[in-house]
């Protein structure tokens, strides 16, 4: 079987066919070049308004690198038609492998862009011997054509929350749809204010955003206003998990605090390599920490009574009926109160004033959770360290909505990869 045969068989563009394919000895490795002219009688087409127009003069030939063939590079040659064009002046006519002036044909870009979802840039960079800027713009050129040809239809459940992305606590905002048929990133935003967010409303268009259903967000107070004024009919549902890193910090803090007055006072200094024996959850401690727990625990010390109180507020996630959940929250927030620990009533107090959102959890009947915003936030941070950080907004937009956002690929006859 002959190479034509193969690229007809796998790349065939209307109006134009195959000619003379050759191999070609280079002073670093060989290559193959294959020849690509026009039908004939055929009107090229203007790369403005796409209609068929007469030609106007052609010009010196150019390489498109095309998809590699057993490790050995391919190239398509074509001397490019200009058109004069009564609406759009004398163009280069529109070629059908290629995009503009780019010398990489459309498969090449698509099969590059592919392999970026899987390796590291670079590295495909290298396998494929060709450059990290050829990598970007194929990648870049996925992202582009899949963001315009998404579907935005049915989403019903969002997440929301931030990553840092660079030093000097500069963030990014995600949002993920998360509902049970399609979870995906949808939407970018710089920083995590106020106007960020009104930029993703803006974005999905009142339409959509009265067909929302779950919001699930942490607690910070930019997110909850704008939630709430282009939002306010959905479930809002707090994000679990970092209601739990509050108590965390809360019990790190009277751990820590009692640890420096218990040496200062001269007394044993039993609390010493207890963090995360007091952090971890009952079922996940080992052996050894289980018998050290139980020796803590018969000690008078704020940090057992701290730890006490974070233990008893997981059973409010075992009540079914908003509710008895909310009188339970109101107890617990009492008895929290009046235990004398300024970091747990801390926390209780950010409880009472978030009392409505953390309950819609339970109106939400469980069908929402944070876990798989958490799990995105971890495949986001994934895909940074892989990039070794990014230097611009533009770059870890590009890399993370090409890694998270499950975008669209167009179809076509063959699947490289």
């Amino acid at each position: 079987m002959q190479l034509k045969t193969i690229l007809n068989r796998i790349q065939k563009f209307k109006s134009f066919v195959y000619a003379k394919a050759r191999w070609v000895d280079r002073a670093r490795e060989p290559e193959l070049e294959v020849d690509v002219v026009e039908r004939a009688n055929g009107y090229p087409l203007c790369s403005g308004c796409g209609c068929p127009r007469p030609g106007y003069d052609r010009l010196p030939t150019r390489r498109f690198e095309f998809v590699p063939l057993w490790g050995i590079k391919v190239f398509l040659l074509y001397a490019p038609r200009r058109v004069e064009c009564p609406e759009c002046g004398v163009r280069v006519e529109s070629m059908p492998w290629a995009s503009g002036k780019s010398h990489l044909t459309q498969a090449y870009a698509w099969f590059l862009a592919r392999w970026a979802r899987r390796l590291c840039w670079k590295e495909v960079a290298v396998v494929f011997r060709t450059s990290w800027e050829s990598v970007f713009r194929s990648v870049e050129m996925a992202v582009e054509w899949g963001r315009a040809h998404q579907d935005l239809s049915g989403v019903q459940a969002i997440g929301i929350d931030e990553i840092a992305w660079k030093k000097g606590h500069k963030y990014l905002t995600l949002v993920y749809q998360i509902d049970s048929h399609c979870k995906r990133l949808l939407w970018i935003g710089r920083e995590r204010k106020t106007k960020t967010l009104l930029g993703f409303f803006r974005w999905f268009g009142a339409e959509r955003s009265r067909g929302l259903k779950y919001i699930c967000s942490d607690m910070w107070k930019p997110y909850l206003k704008v939630i709430a004024k282009k939002a306010g009919h959905a479930v809002h549902v707090l994000d679990r998990f970092h209601i739990m890193a509050y108590f965390s910090k809360a019990l790190d803090n009277v751990r820590a605090e009692e640890t420096k007055a218990l040496k200062a006072k001269g007394l044993e200094p039993m609390l010493t390599k207890s963090r995360w024996l007091l952090l971890k959850r009952p079922e996940n401690l080992t052996d050894k920490q289980e018998i050290k727990l139980a020796d803590l625990l018969q000690y008078n010390l704020k940090s057992v009574g701290a730890y006490l109180l974070k233990e008893e507020f997981q059973l409010c996630g075992t009540y079914i009926s908003p509710y008895w959940a909310g009188r339970f929250l109101d107890q617990w927030c009492t008895r929290t109160m009046r235990s004398k620990i300024e970091p747990m009533k801390k926390v209780a107090k950010m409880l009472r004033r978030h009392k409505p959102l953390l309950l819609n959890w339970f109106r939400a009947k469980g069908q929402l959770s944070s876990g798989v915003v958490e799990g995105f936030n971890t495949k986001a941070k994934l895909t940074s360290r892989k990039s070794f950080g990014f230097r611009t907004f533009h770059g870890a937009e590009i890399a993370l909505y090409h890694a998270l956002g499950a975008l669209p690929e167009p179809e076509g006859t063959h699947r490289f990869c």
